[in-house]
């Protein structure tokens, strides 16, 4: 009878680890029931001082550290001093100590999750409030969901606006005029795609050493929305900007999974909070900078072209129709939010 007894009560405490761990792997909540009480979260940012980005996440900084009574912390680290774009990705994807938060362009993670490019193919959106709707929709977050398996998690969207050329060869008026410009690019699939269908030549390049690339003359030009252009004083080495508008940047403001998990369920809720409260004010930055720098990069002698967009948007289908099958029902999903828009 002891026997059997003792068989009985280890076959159920057996079921109950088993239970309890389905539970456990189930509903998982992905924090830390203590939380951290001294933690300096690093946020990677590429471009300069002067962005919008790099501003807003100041601002992510000083609301964390109130917010959690000074247990959390934030120090940003512009003009890519922890290394370009997609360096400081794979910093986060790996859950490396070189940083905890990165702030780059949607499709940059595509390299991880091919989906990601989604919201960057060329010319899906007119104006910024049908792009922020976008980011903010169904469709990219479950782009996004699968960053989860590279220990990235999306907790906002900035806005880095709509991508323009510019070169020191000539204004580009037509497709015809992009072709033999050497163009840096981030190292991004689907904007080097469209760089090349527009019949450039794309060249990838850390956002860091631009400037020094397009002053030597080792590039013809590079793309990038008005601000990072204003901002990074890429009009010092650049004659020519044609408002292209040909790809919208949305910026994702990701931390590493194992960085999140480190924090307790009200901390992650005051750095989610905060991560989007420094994204709205990102957005309404960046979207006043697009409208009233054009007028001080003129004051500043570059030459300024707004050029017909329909022959870019024919040239650059392309991108959209070799990239379908990565998409998937994405794709169906993304059209039929077109339709609606």
């Amino acid at each position: 009878m002891k026997k059997w007894i003792s068989t009985i009560l280890a076959v159920t405490m057996g079921l109950t680890l088993l239970v309890g761990c389905a539970v456990d792997n189930g509903s998982n909540p992905g924090y830390s029931k203590e939380g951290v009480k001294d933690l300096t979260l690093k946020i990677g940012v590429s471009t300069g001082e002067q962005d919008p980005r790099n501003i807003a996440a100041q601002r992510f900084a000083k609301e964390v550290e109130e917010k959690s009574g000074g247990a959390i912390k934030a120090v940003v680290y512009p003009s890519g001093q922890l290394g370009g774009d997609a360096d400081m990705i794979d910093a986060v994807a790996m859950g490396s100590n070189k940083l905890d938060i990165v702030i780059s362009d949607a499709s940059n993670f595509a390299t991880y999750e091919p989906k990601m490019g989604i919201s960057a193919l060329p010319f899906l959106f007119e104006d910024f409030e049908t792009a922020w709707e976008f980011m903010d929709s169904d469709i990219e977050a479950q782009a996004e969901a699968l960053l989860l398996d590279d220990n990235m998690r999306v907790l906002a969207h900035y806005c880095n606006g709509f991508r323009c050329m510019t070169n020191s060869v000539h204004p580009i008026e037509t497709p015809d005029d992009m072709k033999g410009l050497l163009i840096r690019t981030p190292e991004n699939p689907v904007i080097m795609a469209t760089i090349n269908a527009l019949g450039a030549n794309a060249q990838p390049l850390p956002f860091s050493e631009l400037y020094a690339a397009l002053r030597q003359g080792t590039y013809d030009g590079q793309e990038n929305p008005i601000p990072v252009i204003y901002n990074n004083n890429l009009y010092e080495v650049q004659d020519y900007l044609s408002i292209t508008n040909h790809i919208y940047s949305g910026m994702c403001f990701t931390i590493a999974e194992s960085t999140w998990e480190k924090l307790s369920q009200e901390q992650q809720d005051i750095v989610r909070t905060a991560a989007l409260n420094s994204a709205d004010a990102d957005r309404k930055s960046n979207r006043a900078q697009t409208e009233s720098l054009i007028s001080e990069l003129e004051k500043n002698n570059m030459i300024i072209n707004e050029p017909d967009l329909e022959p870019f948007v024919e040239a650059t289908q392309s991108v959209i129709t070799s990239n379908a099958s990565v998409y998937g029902d994405l794709m169906t999903e993304l059209d039929e939010w077109r339709a609606a828009h």
